[in-house]
């Protein structure tokens, strides 16, 4: 398992509160993917700019993939720009090949002849090493939750510390990049409330 995976399962058991964006959790599946790969030395950060290094296989089709979608020449890419590249549709993309993979279930409507009911975490090994990771409130999971809100927290200081520049580096553009998505979907809500009035005028 990954970090994408463990986030993307303790979003969807998170049930309390209001669901998770998709284009939020999209924003930091890939800075969990990049976090997973500075740790794995198939990426070092160069200040701010994520640096291809060893591109050996992650054993993870989709780290692979990201890995590999990374500029290979100067000037190399920033931790923001990865973030909204990498990022646009990913929680589709993960939610898909974990529900090929067996980690994700369709909850079964009842008289449902099929199965089309929201996904949910399978019962499995993936889901518990998840929840011992979310309950033990290891550092790198837990921010990345704080930055979309689960558990109630909403930001880095509500986290426990990481230790790790790098590491804190990305984290922080995650958060950034979050609250840069809500200040649009704000923005794009006052102006949609303002022509519906027109229209009502």
């Amino acid at each position: 398992m990954t970090t994408p995976r463990d986030l993307l399962i303790v979003a969807l058991d998170a049930v309390t509160g209001r669901p998770v964006e998709s284009g939020d959790l999209s924003l930091a599946l890939a800075g969990a993917e990049v976090i997973d790969l500075l740790a794995a030395r198939a990426l070092t950060l160069d200040g701010e700019h994520i640096v291809p290094d060893n591109p050996w296989p992650t054993g993870d089709r989709l780290l692979d993939e990201a890995a590999s979608s990374s500029a290979r020449q100067v000037p190399y890419e920033s931790v923001d720009d990865w973030l909204w590249r990498r990022g646009r549709g990913l929680s589709t993309a993960y939610r898909a090949a974990m529900e090929e993979d067996g980690q994700l279930t369709r909850q079964r409507r009842r008289w449902a002849l099929f199965e089309t009911g929201r996904l949910v975490p399978a019962d499995s090994p993936a889901r518990r090493r998840a929840a011992d990771r979310w309950t033990s409130h290891e550092p790198v999971l837990a921010a990345l939750a704080a930055a979309l809100g689960i558990g109630g927290r909403r930001t880095m200081d509500d986290a426990p510390a990481v230790a790790d520049d790098a590491v804190v580096t990305v984290l922080i553009a995650v958060h950034n990049a979050v609250r840069e998505l809500e200040a649009v979907r704000q923005r794009r809500a006052i102006e949609q409330d303002a022509f519906d009035n027109v229209w009502r005028g």
